[in-house]
Order: structure tokens, then C-alpha cells, then sequence
């Protein structure tokens, strides 16, 4: 008798426990997916990954400037390492950047390449430029590297898998 007031008070629980509905919360769907599969911002140095957050979030409909006569909008972000200049269209999205950061960390692809053909020489600086454009994709992602043996100093160019320019 025992186990069957058990087995029914537990049945009796479970089945309340289905009942419930459960909410889920709402998700965001970026505006600006198609940037950011274009930008590959996942590998992107922590300065870069910082301006394009700040790029991708921006929302021109909650500025006070805005205005609906306007086709598009540019909007430059800042930050000591770089800067990007972006144009957004009336609904927020990014129509075409043009970015450029000085002093990055290298994709371990393109210190690879350098290595090889340019053995004892040391990275001075580095600047990465990225043009992006809604219809074409990325148009320019290159970085413009100077390197230094000695009294030599050398300004070399690398595509973004480490092919030179």
C-alpha cells in the first residue's frame, strides 16, 4: 500500500512538471551578419574585434542626429590601435567600411610567411587596412608590414593568408 501512495504521489508531481511553459528568451539577429562572415572577425587581433563590436552594435535609429531624409549615414569609431569609418544604410546596416589599425597582432599565417622569406629580420610595426563593401564582400584586406636587420629596413605587403603583394 505504501509503495503504491508513493508511485501515485510521485506520477501525480511528474505530471505537473510538463504542465509548465516555458519561456525563452528573445534573440537578437544582427543587422550586420553578412559583415561580420565577411570581416572573420573570430581571428581578428583584440583592438580590431573592439572597433568592429562597436560598428556592428551601432544603431544610427537611436541617434539624436538621425534623420529619415538620408540615404545613408557615415560613422567613424576610434580607438588608439585604429579606427573605422562605416556608411549605414536607413535601417541600420552596414553598407561599406574602411578600416585601418597600426600595430596589431600578425595571423600567425602571415609571421609564417615573413619568417620564411625574410629570415633574421624583426617586425617594426604593421598596418592591417580592410575595405568592405554590402555587394562585393571584403574588397582589400591586406597588412603593410615594415621589417628591420640591422641598418636595413624593409616595407614588405601580405595579403591575409600571407601572400605577397
Amino acid at each position: 500500500m505504501k509503495k503504491l501512495v508513493l508511485g501515485l504521489l510521485f506520477f501525480g508531481l511528474t505530471t505537473q512538471i510538463y504542465s509548465q511553459t516555458i519561456e525563452l528568451s528573445e534573440v537578437d539577429v544582427s543587422l550586420n551578419y553578412q559583415y561580420l562572415d565577411a570581416i572573420n572577425a573570430d581571428e581578428a587581433a583584440v583592438p580590431v574585434k573592439v572597433l568592429i563590436d562597436q560598428a556592428v552594435n551601432y544603431n544610427p535609429n537611436k541617434n539624436d542626429l538621425f534623420d529619415d531624409e538620408f540615404d545613408s549615414y557615415r560613422v567613424s569609431f576610434h580607438i588608439p590601435e585604429g579606427k573605422i569609418v562605416a556608411a549605414y544604410d536607413k535601417d541600420g546596416k552596414i553598407i561599406k567600411t574602411i578600416e585601418k589599425y597600426k600595430n596589431v597582432r600578425l595571423p600567425l599565417i602571415v609571421l609564417e610567411s615573413v619568417a620564411e622569406k625574410y629570415p633574421q629580420w624583426a617586425v617594426v610595426e604593421d598596418v592591417y587596412e580592410v575595405n568592405y563593401h554590402c555587394n562585393k564582400g571584403v574588397v582589400k584586406k591586406q597588412y603593410k608590414i615594415k621589417l628591420k636587420n640591422e641598418d636595413k629596413i624593409v616595407t614588405i605587403k601580405t595579403d591575409a593568408e600571407g601572400n605577397f603583394i
